[in-house]
């Protein structure tokens, strides 16, 4: 991989990551129509684990704050707005974690398909513009 093909691709993660866009997508996306080489999945991991690293750096006090209600939930019965909010994020992850353990490998190839990440972005682009309207009205 070429020094400036890595820039792309961290300016990418780093404009995509927080929208409500898939960043995964246009780590695989743009490689693709610029006619550069899959930069493999262990690269966009490590990207995700840049973004995770920086992510949490900023909001250090927070995640501590909320690391210590998770704690207390347990060991003092703590229920408060900080004990909700850390079992919220925790449940959140376990999604993403239970289809990566059943997908495993097959995922790995089947989900890096521009065909297969074209029509996921459709149709939840589909999904949240069904959403956003039901909410309006």
């Amino acid at each position: 991989m070429e020094w400036y093909q890595l820039v792309v691709l961290a300016v990418v993660q780093g404009i995509t990551e927080f929208l409500p866009i898939s960043s995964s997508a246009h780590l695989i996306l743009v490689p693709h129509f610029l006619g550069w080489v899959d930069q493999g999945l262990g690269f966009d991991l490590a990207m995700h684990l840049g973004t995770l690293v920086a992510v949490l750096a900023y909001f250090r006090t927070d995640v501590a704050r909320l690391g210590v209600a998770w704690i207390q939930s347990f060991t003092r019965g703590r229920r408060d707005d900080d004990v909700r909010m850390a079992w919220g994020l925790a449940l959140a992850t376990l999604p993403a974690i239970v289809f990566g353990g059943v997908l495993g490998a097959v995922g790995e190839d089947s989900l890096r398909l521009p065909g297969v990440i074209a029509t996921a972005s459709i149709v939840f682009g589909i999904l949240l513009g069904v959403v956003d309207w039901r909410g309006e009205r």
